[in-house]
């Protein structure tokens, strides 16, 4: 029988994949797959789990998204790598995964399909337990978004939401941090109901 996969605190990192601004017209939901993905940030340092980001060929497609600024989160901020490969386990970054004592890596951004499905089989592969949020991919057509979690789940990946990935690694409500994590959960309650509703409901019907 396998074993239980949960998030580890403390061996935890975040990678955010091509969430980028020339994709805005094209991606099904991008404004919510950008909200999440600017949530997760905001936890990320309540939660202190360091975060990569990759872009894929920012000189045509784009810097990313703005709203994804990863100033405020200092040290944990493990840099933003360009890459023409679609996965995002390109050579400098699991040089980075290496440089550090992960187990699991939590993945979304975009394409579904594409980018992030070969990025999770890529760290499945290099033996990285993945956690892909739900909430925070999509593609530019809705209809490929479940079969490239379909694949991910068979490959061995956990298909999570970004609130349970959230709690799973806060762990405990007596944490001196919970308040300001708490914080964070009520002010994205919205944008957390609507990310599920626009990128998470129509593939459960």
């Amino acid at each position: 029988m396998a074993g239980v996969v949960k998030l580890i605190p403390g061996r935890t990192v975040f990678f955010v994949c091509d969430i980028q601004t020339r994709f805005k017209p094209l991606i099904y939901g991008f404004d919510h797959v950008v909200a999440t993905a600017r949530k997760m940030l905001k936890l990320a340092k309540v939660l202190e789990v360091p975060v990569l980001i990759t872009e894929q060929n920012p000189r045509a497609l784009g810097g990313t998204a703005p709203e994804l600024d990863p100033a405020p989160l200092g040290k944990l901020f493990l840099g933003n790598y360009t890459k023409s490969a679609f996965s995002m386990a390109i050579p400098p970054v699991t040089a980075v995964l290496r440089q550090h004592d992960f187990k699991s890596v939590v993945l979304f951004g975009i394409e579904s399909h594409v980018c992030v499905l070969q990025t999770a089989l890529d760290l499945l592969a290099l033996g990285y337990d993945v956690h892909v949020i739900a909430d925070g991919v999509s593609s530019c057509n809705r209809d490929e978004v479940g079969s490239a979690l379909s694949r991910m789940r068979q490959a061995g990946a956990q298909i999570t939401t970004s609130e349970s990935a959230a709690f799973e690694l806060q762990v405990d409500a007596n944490k001196p941090n919970f308040k300001a994590f708490s914080s964070i959960i009520k002010e994205e309650r919205d944008n957390t109901q609507k990310a599920l509703e626009f990128l998470v409901r129509p593939r459960t019907h």
